[in-house]
């Protein structure tokens, strides 16, 4: 299948951008064109009733609520970027979309970002967070929790479930892997298959590695690369998503196919004709409100489902 058209007139848009590639500049000025691009990509952002700011000592999260003074189920989010690029701005209409989508109350994580924090500080503070919301449950008027990213964000989540799994708490309802890293080895057919031409290149995959796992050995470790955990059973249910002209394809599909393996219920969707990141494409491409829905109507089914 050749790439979605609205795919290639996206394409032919960023090759004439005057904007250098990331892995060309500082991860600061990387950051400021990431947060730039995004913005001009998305839909407009939905209308929340209730938007709030919590701060930590080294993480915040931005609370989306889409009616006040219930009680909601809660999704903890982690912002995609590479471990190095990204926040709460750029996934804000994601975010929004998700909270009224799928009715609950989404608490998007500000996390450490590398080089300045590299692994494991990304993890640390996801963890965190996780485990915050769930002690806190009855104040923040929440009950029942899952964890979501997209990319490095959908790494976390899949990392954050195997710990909670480990340490018995919190409890986790559901994981919503958006094309998901998670094999830092990346050495999958797709990462040659699509290692240019399609947004996210081979050097930039290399370049926000390099600022995360500065130290080679920190590649095989599953907190990295969640794909090499000895064991994948016990995690919560999970929807997982790829686009076929990404990078970290395989991965994704070879990460749904652990989890089944290892009788997890898994849910699993390609989108064959887009490309890494087109979640956040709304504004220009049809498919990414397509798949936010998808992931809302996953999020209302593994909700419905937490007990009373």
């Amino acid at each position: 299948m050749s790439v979605h058209p609205q795919v290639e007139a996206l394409l032919e848009r960023v090759a004439r951008s005057p904007l250098p590639p990331y892995h060309t500049v500082s991860p600061f000025v990387a950051r400021r064109i990431y947060r730039d691009t995004r913005a001009a990509l998305a839909p407009k952002a939905p209308e929340v009733p209730e938007v709030r700011l919590l701060a930590f000592e080294n993480y915040a999260m931005r609370v989306y609520r889409p009616v006040v003074g219930e009680i909601l189920p809660a999704l903890v989010y982690f912002h995609g970027g590479g471990w190095t690029i990204g926040d709460l701005d750029t996934h804000d209409v994601l975010c929004r979309e998700l909270a009224l989508g799928a009715r609950c109350a989404v608490f998007s994580v500000d996390y450490r970002l590398a080089p300045e924090h590299p692994f494991p500080a990304a993890v640390e503070d996801c963890l965190a967070a996780t485990r915050y919301v769930a002690e806190n449950a009855a104040r923040l008027n929440v009950r029942g929790i899952a964890v979501a990213g997209d990319s490095a964000g959908g790494n976390l989540a899949a990392v954050v479930s195997l710990l909670a799994r480990d340490a018995g708490v919190p409890q986790l309802a559901f994981q919503l892997l958006i094309y998901p890293a998670t094999d830092q080895r990346c050495a999958t057919p797709s990462h040659e298959r699509n290692a240019q031409g399609y947004l996210l290149t081979r050097d930039a995959i290399r370049y926000f590695r390099r600022h995360y796992l500065p130290g080679e050995r920190d590649w095989l470790d599953w907190r990295a690369s969640p794909l090499l955990a000895k064991s994948h059973a016990g995690l919560p249910p999970a929807f997982v998503i790829t686009a076929g002209y990404d990078p970290l394809r395989d991965e994704g599909a070879a990460y749904a196919d652990k989890l089944r393996a290892a009788g997890v219920k898994v849910a699993y969707r390609e989108y064959a004709d887009m490309v890494h990141g087109f979640v956040l494409f709304g504004g220009v491409l049809e498919s990414a409100n397509a798949a936010v829905a998808d992931c809302a109507a996953a999020l209302r089914a593994a909700f419905e489902r937490i007990p009373a």
